[in-house]
């Protein structure tokens, strides 16, 4: 990917709350194509091996129930820089933090449901890419 693909997903609280045009509509003005988009409820097990960074910190059970209580909206995205472009985009973790204009400031509830994810890396976005799509359906 070098550079110019990122993951993304809508969390359950974006596509309950009805932002999801919203938030697309950001990610496409800031310059970003999307190349592969899909609307899928993550499963228990889905949800426990995409967070499995997390399992041994407090918050995992509580973060794969969130991740699972409702439908996720999963996307492959591009542009140069994509993986810093896009975490400047969605701003802190906790929207309370999180700067004017960003997609958390604008639509994120709380810390724990905080309206998007992003991937932190390069290596990161190519892994949950493919995590989501299969290397097979990537463009």
């Amino acid at each position: 990917m070098s550079g110019t693909r990122t993951f993304t997903m809508l969390k359950p609280d974006s596509v309950e709350s009805g932002n999801i045009g919203n938030i697309i509509q950001m990610i496409t003005d800031a310059g970003f194509s999307i190349k592969a988009m899909k609307l899928t409820q993550l499963s228990v097990s889905q949800a426990q091996e995409f967070y499995a960074v997390h399992a041994e910190r407090p918050f995992y059970g509580e973060l794969v129930n969130y991740m699972t209580s409702g439908p996720i909206v999963a996307a492959i995205l591009e542009k140069e820089n994509a993986v810093t472009d896009f975490r400047t985009l969605i701003g802190s973790t906790d929207p309370a933090e999180a700067a004017e204009g960003t997609i958390r400031k604008k639509y994120a509830e709380s810390k724990g449901r905080n309206a998007v994810h992003g991937s932190d890396s390069d290596e990161n976005a190519e892994i949950e890419c493919n995590f989501h799509f299969g290397v097979a359906e990537l463009v």
